[in-house]
């Protein structure tokens, strides 16, 4: 499914954007709320990952865009910390009008402090997630070491963050300094994880040290051993998401959730980006994409070997039933497959010259002190598991558009 565009207004009547990306199913079981860094947008390539990851354990994002960023143009000049705050704060009221009470907060940097600030706006809240996010948000003001001369000039001052420049004013600084964090994150009552980056030279790591003393438990600790303060590698951001949802489901009462379903048996869901999909087996998710050398990002298994994966399951496990049955002495089952086209020189459409066949290669190793009349009849099984006879079978495919 695409994003959903929503609408609505901050308390000053100015109308925010923001996306809404739901699970596979679009049965989502919680809502979250995704501050993105003050200097980044909604669709920034991190922010989509970890939005797609959380979405990957059943819960429902709104990413939103915050005044002066609308439309990427790298300024922070007529942004201001507090009006972000309550930015978040109408998003989540938003979403209790027209969807369910958030329960989940996430920010990234500057958005990180935001979130914990407007979580008391919010009691739905259950859990807060910080990324990179500084102890106090004047912290940034570092940035402008060398800039006073800039600032007095203009009015506004450029500094870089991440490699990428963006214009600050004298009232953004104001606002930020006049922000008193401590009492906010000692009184936070809700469940908090901290994300942050050794090598983070936005936001040093100190930070995630003094808002880890000033938290009060529950509170959890992650190290991105490696990532940059924009987590711009891709498997970094994913990995944030998939951390933040893995945590998230201790205090989103998932354990009381329904099992995630879909309507037909698998559902997937592939953007306009890259290859990496979103696949749904009735409750089970997983990733599929294509290798690097196809273009893809390598972050999970090819269509391919994943129809290779499901012939070697099929093959363990109809041999382990058999032998179950017989009660044979089978200890463990492992199964090597491969996959290859090569030209069909013996086959029937031997008028096409570009005809070419599908081979799997399957190599099964029995462990167990088994005869050789035993290991025999297991290979002849092993010919007669389900997937392997659908694959030596004809097949039909019925699309039709939705």
């Amino acid at each position: 499914m695409q994003n959903q565009k929503v609408t609505f207004e901050n308390s000053r009547g100015e109308a925010l954007t923001g996306l809404l990306e739901m699970p596979v199913n679009q049965l989502p079981y919680a809502y979250a709320i995704f501050a993105h860094c003050f200097t980044c947008t909604k669709n920034i390539d991190a922010e989509c990952s970890i939005s797609r990851a959380l979405t990957m354990k059943g819960i429902a994002v709104l990413r939103l865009d915050f005044t002066g960023l609308r439309h990427g143009n790298g300024a922070l000049e007529g942004n201001r910390f507090s009006a972000n705050v309550d930015s978040l704060v109408q998003a989540g009221r938003f979403l209790a009008s027209e969807y369910s009470a958030p329960s989940l907060l996430v920010g990234h940097s500057l958005g990180g402090a935001a979130v914990i600030s407007a979580a008391h706006e919010l009691p739905s809240v259950k859990a807060v997630a910080t990324i990179g996010a500084p102890y106090a948000p004047e912290h940034v003001s570092h940035l402008l070491q060398g800039k006073a001369e800039q600032m007095n000039a203009r009015g506004v001052a450029e500094v870089s963050i991440g490699g990428r420049p963006f214009n600050v004013d004298e009232q953004f600084l104001e606002d930020i300094r006049q922000q008193n964090m401590e009492p906010m994150i000692e009184r936070l009552g809700r469940a908090l994880l901290i994300l942050h980056s050794p090598q983070d030279n936005v936001v040093a790591i100190e930070n995630a040290a003094w808002l880890y003393q000033a938290a009060r438990h529950p509170k959890s600790y992650i190290s991105l051993d490696g990532a940059d303060h924009l987590l711009s590698r891709r498997q970094d951001a994913l990995y944030v998401g998939e951390m933040i949802g893995s945590w998230a489901d201790r205090y989103l009462d998932a354990h009381e959730k329904e099992a995630l379903k879909v309507e037909k048996q698998v559902a997937v869901r592939l953007g306009e980006r890259g290859y990496t999909s979103d696949v749904m087996v009735r409750q089970h998710s997983l990733t599929a994409d294509e290798p690097e050398s196809y273009g893809g990002d390598d972050f999970g298994p090819s269509p391919y070997e994943l129809v290779a994966a499901g012939l070697g399951a099929c093959t363990a496990m109809t041999l382990q039933m058999y032998a179950r049955r017989k009660k044979w002495p089978l200890k463990e089952v492992r199964v090597h497959l491969d996959h290859y086209k090569e030209h069909a020189e013996d086959c029937e459409n031997t008028e096409d010259p570009k005809s070419k066949i599908d081979h799997f290669t399957r190599i099964i190793e029995l462990d167990g002190p088994l005869s050789e009349e035993q290991r025999q009849r297991l290979l002849e099984i092993a010919n007669k598991c389900p997937v392997h006879r659908t694959l030596h079978s004809p097949i039909r495919v019925l699309s039709n558009l939705k």
